[in-house]
């Protein structure tokens, strides 16, 4: 099954008179890279949630908030005298030190960090164990809402991506069946200006004129080209229909069929063949698009 590297998912849990909101967002990213964003005082924690989103996610950002909210059948905020005084004392030396002029205002007061706390913060509880195992199945609930987001998501890509694939195969054949087709035509329209330019004063030789276009059939041959972009073709399709992160190796697919294609446009000097070329680098840019919104 193939993941899209952007979802979203949230949970909650409640616990000491507050609700602990879990919400984890995930975007593009070369690499697997977790970033949490919690109460200070639950950092100890850190390594052990990262450990449980590490087990459903194996590429892209992701951003993971867990905060903690204060409920309605909760005690209200209650005036932290120890910070206002410490603010307080902090404002005083500031102006007898630095000669900073200025005074603090009942609002700029409230607003500073600390001043205003709830009656009821839900302290750490004796046994840590409980309380990270609660945080770890609220993350692993918004994890897994996450990931269900991503594989409907990667469902669409990995189905576009395959349409696109059956476009690519069908300009592959109509290119072999054109391969040869271009060998011949050079063959007459170089015979035709031979015998346009023929005025009896030089012998045609057939032998020449035989080993000439035998030089631009082998100059000309995209037999290889079309054959290694077969193979490509047949891996994505694997791919596709693999369970393992498929993003950064379809990429590389895309390189090499991109790489091919290019030759192919400039070994062949065929419309047919250029439109071809032409229409498949298209298809392989929307396709490389897509590809990079996959794990």
């Amino acid at each position: 099954m193939s993941f899209s590297m952007t979802g979203y998912g949230q949970s909650s849990r409640h616990f000491g008179g507050s609700k602990i909101v879990f919400e984890v967002k995930s975007v593009n990213h070369r690499f697997c890279e977790i970033v949490l964003r919690m109460p200070r005082e639950w950092n100890g924690f850190e390594d052990a949630l990262r450990r449980k989103v590490q087990q459903y996610v194996r590429r892209g950002r992701i951003d993971v908030f867990i905060n903690r909210e204060h409920e309605e059948n909760a005690g209200g905020p209650v005036l932290n005298r120890t910070a206002v005084k410490s603010y307080l004392a902090a404002a005083e030396a500031l102006k007898k030190e630095f000669g900073v002029n200025g005074e603090l205002d009942l609002l700029g007061m409230l607003n500073l960090p600390g001043v205003m706390e709830s009656d009821s913060q839900p302290a750490l509880p004796e046994n840590g164990d409980s309380f990270l195992e609660l945080l770890v199945n609220g993350l692993e609930e918004s994890v897994r809402a996450l990931v269900e987001m991503r594989a409907r998501e990667g469902r669409f890509l990995a189905a576009d991506i395959a349409e696109r694939v059956g476009r690519l195969e069908e300009l592959h054949n109509e290119m072999s069946g054109l391969a040869p087709v271009v060998v011949m035509e050079y063959r007459d329209k170089l015979r035709q200006r031979l015998e346009d330019l023929q005025d009896g004063t030089f012998p045609f030789d057939e032998q020449k004129f035989g080993m000439e276009v035998a030089i631009f059939a082998d100059r000309s041959s995209i037999e290889e080209e079309l054959t290694r972009l077969r193979s490509h073709f047949e891996q994505c399709r694997i791919l596709l229909g693999g369970g393992e992160p498929i993003g950064r190796k379809l990429d590389f697919l895309i390189q090499e069929m991109n790489r091919e294609t290019n030759t192919i446009g400039s070994k062949c000097n065929h419309l047919g063949i250029g439109n071809c070329v032409l229409e498949m680098k298209a298809e392989l840019e929307k396709i490389r698009e897509q590809a990079a919104n996959l794990e």
